[in-house]
């Protein structure tokens, strides 16, 4: 059982896929959250999602027996963070909006607050330069579902400070997750690595060579991937899958990361996966 981490509290900003993923792991675990978003109306949506991923973490034997759940809080001012002992962004994953979430919450918060940037791509020292403190910041990468993978990615940046490096190892201990560390750079380890193969994946489907059952079962059976490539993109969402290609394009140059026609096609048409209902697959059944 991971410890109990007295006198912490969490400020998460941002009520989508990731937000409230990490929000239903540290309710469950025993820390106190506020969740804070644009409205209300995105704020009781939020609460909805949080209490059904509570309930699914719960029947999956993912959170510790025994340990009372605090009352979620929400909020839609950033001026609710202040007296949090961490702030977790959870925003789109565009850098202009991350940076400028990250230095509004870097003006309210009190010095020595950690901040972490929940990010699949973004450079932590590109965010580092809009904060006050730089050394408070550091990455994390959870995957999705937070609550239920254990593993993540934590991306120290160049002014990430040691204090910073102690206090996340800390939080995420309490959370019950392993972490393992790696230095800064686009994409980190896992995308930079993931996101050009679902891209590749998703560019054969397009050209022809297979259909998307066929290239996520090849790769499930050959290689041994839990999810394939697809399924895995339409979990991650294939808006977010987008705009970290981009990101990842911009920052290496890589042609093997600029979205594939397919990929912008769905992502037009609203089809950006299991959370809209259809991505590569069709998932009506289960959002109904």
């Amino acid at each position: 059982m991971s410890p109990r981490l007295p006198g912490h509290r969490l400020a998460v900003v941002g009520g989508g896929v990731m937000g409230t993923n990490i929000t239903a792991l540290a309710l469950g675990h025993g820390v106190p959250v506020v969740l804070v978003d644009v409205s209300e109306e995105v704020l009781a949506e939020a609460a909805r999602t949080v209490a059904f991923k509570l309930r699914h973490a719960q029947l999956m034997g993912r959170l510790p027996a025994g340990r009372d759940v605090p009352k979620l809080v929400t909020g839609v001012s950033l001026t609710a963070a202040a007296d949090a002992t961490t702030v977790i962004e959870a925003v789109t994953e565009l850098p202009e909006t991350k940076t400028k979430v990250l230095a509004e919450v870097s003006a309210i918060v009190r010095p020595g607050t950690l901040l972490i940037s929940n990010t699949s791509c973004i450079p932590i020292d590109e965010m580092a330069s809009s904060v006050a403190r730089p050394e408070e910041l550091v990455g994390v990468h959870f995957m999705n579902p937070a609550y239920m993978i254990e593993m993540v990615e934590v991306i120290r940046g160049p002014r990430t400070g040691a204090a910073a490096m102690t206090a996340v190892t800390g939080l995420l201990t309490a959370l019950g997750r392993t972490c393992l560390v790696v230095n800064d750079a686009p994409g980190f380890v896992i995308n930079r690595v993931l996101h050009p193969l679902i891209n590749s994946a998703a560019r054969l489907v397009q050209d022809g060579v297979a259909p998307v059952e066929v290239v996520d079962g090849l790769l499930e059976g050959c290689l041994g991937h839990a999810t394939g490539p697809l399924r895995t993109a339409d979990l991650i969402g294939l808006d977010n899958l987008v705009d970290s290609l981009n990101v990842l394009h911009a920052r290496t140059g890589d042609p093997g990361a600029r979205p594939c026609d397919l990929l912008l096609d769905l992502v037009r048409a609203g089809k950006f996966g299991r959370k809209s209902g259809q991505g590569f697959y069709d998932y009506a059944e289960v959002t109904s």
